[in-house]
């Protein structure tokens, strides 16, 4: 099976968080290609509204309806999550939740939420712990669920302070990314251990796509808009770099193979390019204890007790 291949989804409801543009917008068409009515969970409307109908096209052209709807969603903001879980939460399934969204050139000097928190951790990983919790009743009462995070392969080439999950003390634009990703894969880890403990049908994966980029991405209008100056650099880097649409295929195993088991890492055969396969995590994001202490922290900062 190739990274492209996605099995039949007719009957299925996928929720994908940042689904307007890069890994999101691909992972999103290729579910509704396959049959899946996909919630686009994003923040802004216009970029929304431009990716439906890109999708809508896309899928039109291989004689598809695609099954679409928009959810708005910032999971920087604790009000807009809590809104948008409440909404879905009171649908009858969701089959597939897809954690993408994210910031992915954080700022340069350190800058916080409303509610405090550290603004790339929250982005990242906060907004999706409180939303995954939200929804966890939905998810469980659907055969077979599963949840997706978005990792990165940032989390291969930093150290993780977890004792410092805010970077009050060592912040730098990369850290901040580097952090708030080890932190969601390790999530993702926890998630899937807590659910086969408590023996539910459901199941947590992780995946990266790589080293995947704008540049080598095809263009389309308000989905993704490189400059001629950032074609012209990134098509140097095409030894080692994919394009996103490439990059969703890791996403997708991790969402729809049989055999991305719970608990179970997917990324590039290559590390930075090429086919899904499954892959060893860092030592950070798959140790216990390390995501007991990031759950506990998540917990404190959300005020959101996650019942597993």
């Amino acid at each position: 099976m190739s990274g492209a291949d996605v099995t039949d989804q007719t009957g299925r409801t996928a929720l994908v968080t940042g689904a307007n543009k890069g890994i999101g917008f691909f992972t999103s068409a290729a579910l509704a290609r396959a049959g899946a009515h996909v919630i686009l969970a994003c923040r802004d409307a216009g970029r929304a509204d431009a990716a439906v109908r890109a999708i809508r096209a896309r899928c039109a052209a291989e004689g598809v309806a695609a099954s679409l709807e928009v959810v708005h969603l910032d999971t920087a903001d604790a009000d807009s999550v809590a809104v948008a879980a409440s909404a879905l939460a009171r649908r009858e399934r969701l089959d597939l939740v897809v954690a993408n969204a994210g910031m992915v050139h954080p700022p340069e000097q350190r800058r916080l939420t409303a509610g405090g928190d550290e603004l790339v951790l929250a982005t990242n990983m906060l907004g999706h712990f409180a939303l995954i919790a939200a929804l966890l009743p939905v998810i469980v009462r659907t055969p077979g669920a599963r949840v997706v995070s978005l990792g990165s392969l940032a989390t291969r080439l930093n150290r993780f302070l977890v004792g410092d999950l805010q970077l009050e003390l060592e912040y730098t634009p990369w850290r901040a990314y580097a952090q708030s990703k080890t932190a969601l894969e390790s999530f993702g880890f926890e998630l899937d251990r807590r659910m086969r403990a408590a023996e539910l049908s459901a199941s947590s994966t992780v995946a990266h796509p790589g080293y995947s980029i704008s540049g080598r991405t095809p263009r389309i209008p308000g989905v993704n808009e490189p400059t001629r100056g950032t074609v012209f650099v990134d098509s140097l880097q095409a030894s080692f770099t994919q394009s996103k649409q490439r990059g969703a295929h890791s996403v997708l195993a991790a969402a729809t193979r049989q055999d991305a088991v719970g608990g179970s890492y997917w990324g590039p055969h290559w590390l930075m390019r090429g086919e899904p396969v499954m892959q060893e995590p860092s030592q950070a994001s798959s140790d216990p204890d390390v995501a007991r202490r990031v759950w506990e922290f998540a917990e404190a900062r959300t005020g959101i007790r996650f019942e597993l």
